[in-house]
């Protein structure tokens, strides 16, 4: 018998996320473990996500953020999808999104063309990338159609990536093609896994 394929990761991981119980309270002690991170507390310019269906949820976390931004300074960007690839979009309250495709939250049209709400991917510090499954080593698998791939291709060595996941999505090793990109932390409701597996880890990173 070989080595699970993506395929059949993909379908084992997505089944355990969809049947995983108490997703807020859950999700809610994902982000609160990724805001306590020295990364993120350093991170001028931080790419959040908006969740859609049964990915960990963003959504109380981003509100409170987006409230404290005058405080902390940091700039607040979410992505949304043209064509093939994710464009980035100044996110400066939570009235400046609305229901699009699907039903699902993203900048609304009349205001994500303008160049002051425009983000380019070189200016990102950190970058919270949802997913179907990672690996310890910061492998990670998405739903295949390589929008964050093209995106993390693009940022800068320093950028930190932290994917998040609930633990169910964990696996021991997901196989990586030449242009898959790995993670640098991986945060789920019970750990904060540092990921030896991409050269961008700081030296001395562990698995707290």
């Amino acid at each position: 018998m070989g080595a699970p394929t993506k395929d059949s990761i993909r379908r084992a991981a997505a089944a355990a996320r969809r049947e995983q119980g108490d997703k807020e309270r859950l999700s809610r002690q994902i982000t609160d473990r990724l805001q306590s991170m020295p990364q993120y507390a350093a991170a001028g310019c931080v790419l959040w996500y908006v969740h859609v269906r049964d990915e960990v949820r963003t959504e109380q976390a981003l509100q409170q953020t987006l409230r404290g931004t005058r405080q902390s300074g940091k700039r607040i960007v979410v992505p949304y999808c043209v064509g093939e690839d994710l464009h980035l979009f100044d996110l400066r309250g939570w009235d400046d999104l609305s229901p699009g495709a699907f039903g699902i939250l993203e900048p609304r049209p009349e205001i994500r063309g303008r160049a002051d709400r425009s983000v380019a991917a070189t200016e990102l510090d950190l970058i919270v990338v949802p997913g179907v499954a990672f690996d310890p080593d910061g492998g990670r698998l998405g739903h295949g159609r390589g929008f964050y791939d093209r995106l993390l291709a693009g940022v800068r060595a320093e950028t930190v990536l932290v994917g998040v996941a609930f633990e169910c999505q964990i696996v021991p090793h997901v196989p990586l093609d030449d242009h898959d990109v790995s993670m640098d932390w991986v945060v789920t409701e019970k750990r904060l896994i540092g990921c030896q597996g991409d050269p961008r880890v700081r030296a001395g990173g562990e698995h707290w």
